[in-house]
């Protein structure tokens, strides 16, 4: 981007944890703050390069990951634990992955050349209960 002077896109991926915190999590939820305000940093040093940064912040998704801990930490309870996982969002489920993944592709397209230095969180609004 850079050397070609085209300027372009950069999306970091951070956690809803970057905007409210987790509890019992302090440590990842101060690492995703990191990705944040460097998002920040990188969305005003280069502006006036052309290049945008943002950064998603994705709230509980369904992944394989997922599935992997609950039956680890929870043989035999995986499935009330997902439901509960899954109600704690008020929309009432965990998002996918494709979700997250629309944000980014419109982050990174010419509809969104206007848009530099902004968290997004995609989280079901989690962030609405807090």
């Amino acid at each position: 981007m850079l050397a070609d002077g085209k300027g372009g896109a950069i999306v970091n991926l951070a956690s809803i944890a970057s905007l409210i915190g987790l509890a019992d999590r302090f440590i990842y939820s101060m690492t995703k703050g990191a990705v944040l305000t460097m998002t920040y940093s990188v969305a005003t040093d280069y502006v006036k390069r052309g290049i945008r940064c943002n950064c998603v912040c994705p709230g509980r998704v369904h992944t394989p990951f997922v599935d992997g801990f609950l039956k680890k930490n929870y043989p035999g309870q995986e499935k009330q634990v997902f439901k509960k996982l899954s109600e704690y969002q008020p929309i009432g489920r965990m998002g996918r992955p494709e979700e997250v993944a629309h944000m980014i592709l419109y982050l990174c397209s010419d509809e969104a050349g206007f848009v530099t230095g902004a968290a997004f969180p995609v989280d079901g609004g989690v962030q609405c209960r807090m």
